[in-house]
């Protein structure tokens, strides 16, 4: 499912994100930058060394939530990973929406400032930080159609999901949005 606004797309798929050809991937990352399990694992097994080496020149103390920070590509197809880090779900009284959305837009914001035509996002914070899919799926796709109707790139923004439940999730709240 995808939809448009002039050029810009939006597209829901199933599948390895590790494994998708666009120009920056969106990696789920945790707050020390020191890679993971989930979405985050398979990103730096698959990348390869190159992504911790460059991870290691940002502040010792981390990445705080809702700001990215950018690596090559290393072995991926792509030219940059941004690593995102998302909120831990804590009931949704603890800000965690407007964190989830500075994520997004940070990732956003580097794909404009890089010059990359197309990006690819998991469903962040859905998996160990325990965010409720339909919830971040609804802030997730707001806050791109937002961004696409404001800025030219990135032209693609495709929404990489783990499984056809998520997607299901995730196609729901792209229907909502064009209502």
């Amino acid at each position: 499912m995808s939809g448009t606004q002039e050029t810009r797309r939006v597209e829901l798929t199933c599948g390895d994100i590790a494994q998708q050809q666009v120009d920056a991937i969106v990696n789920a990352a945790n707050s020390r930058l020191v890679g993971g399990g989930g979405v985050d694992g398979a990103i730096h097994r698959r990348g390869g060394p190159t992504l911790m080496t460059e991870l290691r020149r940002y502040d010792p103390r981390g990445c705080p939530t809702g700001e990215a920070v950018l690596t090559s590509g290393g072995n991926l197809n792509c030219r940059f990973v941004f690593h995102a880090v998302g909120p831990i779900w804590q009931g949704g009284g603890a800000g965690e929406e407007a964190l989830l959305v500075s994520a997004v837009r940070a990732c956003l914001s580097l794909a404009d400032k890089q010059r990359c035509r197309s990006i690819a996002f998991p469903a962040l914070s859905c998996g160990v930080y325990g965010y409720p899919v339909d919830r971040a799926a609804g802030a997730m796709l707001r806050t791109v159609r937002h961004w696409q109707a404001e800025h030219e790139s990135p032209e693609l923004v495709r929404f990489v999901l783990y499984d056809e439940v998520i997607r299901d999730v995730f196609c729901k709240a792209w229907q909502e949005l064009q209502s």
